[in-house]
């Protein structure tokens, strides 16, 4: 595989390690399935 594309795939899961975070952060929760689970239950998904 190309240097390139290495280099973008460790990006896009940088960020998608990033906004997980952040998620999980906002929702008070411990991990992504109490995550995913709040944002349902408020509604945001």
């Amino acid at each position: 595989m190309p240097p390139e594309r290495l280099a973008a795939g460790a990006a896009v899961h940088a960020t998608v390690r990033n906004h997980l975070s952040a998620a999980i952060g906002k929702t008070a929760t411990r991990n992504r399935a109490e995550a995913l689970r709040e944002a349902r239950h408020q509604g945001w998904l």
